[in-house]
């Protein structure tokens, strides 16, 4: 479990750059979470649409599938519920997209920044 949060810490602007097997790491542990967050994203749609909207459960994975990939909906609704619940569900679905791809591009906007910063530093010091 250590390891697992030493991976997530990013280097201060003082410390050494990580070597590339770590910023691998990270980058692959980061992404794997955002997988995971997709899924459950994903899962709450499905069964949003199948229960609230009243569609098929294959037409509620492409629904939500289309929203959360920012495409849009496809189906018409026609339930109260399953409208609220359309219009939640895009709301959260652009924003959770937004984060997204923050949280998958940190690390390498971290690591030129990083660069750059010790680059300048180290110029900086010679005369």
């Amino acid at each position: 479990m250590r390891r697992f949060f030493h991976l997530l810490r990013f280097e201060h602007r003082r410390e050494a750059l990580a070597p590339p097997r770590r910023f691998l790491q990270r980058l692959a542990l980061l992404w794997f979470l955002v997988a995971c967050a997709t899924g459950v994203v994903l899962g709450i749609g499905v069964c949003g649409y199948h229960w609230l909207a009243g569609l098929s459960w294959v037409d509620a994975l492409l629904e939500a599938a289309l929203l959360l990939g920012g495409m849009g909906p496809l189906h018409p609704l026609s339930s109260v519920p399953g409208k609220l619940f359309a219009a939640a569900y895009a709301l959260f679905c652009g924003l959770f997209f937004i984060a997204a791809v923050g949280v998958m591009l940190s690390p390498i906007v971290h690591r030129v920044m990083h660069r750059l910063h010790v680059e300048q530093s180290v110029s900086d010091t010679e005369p």
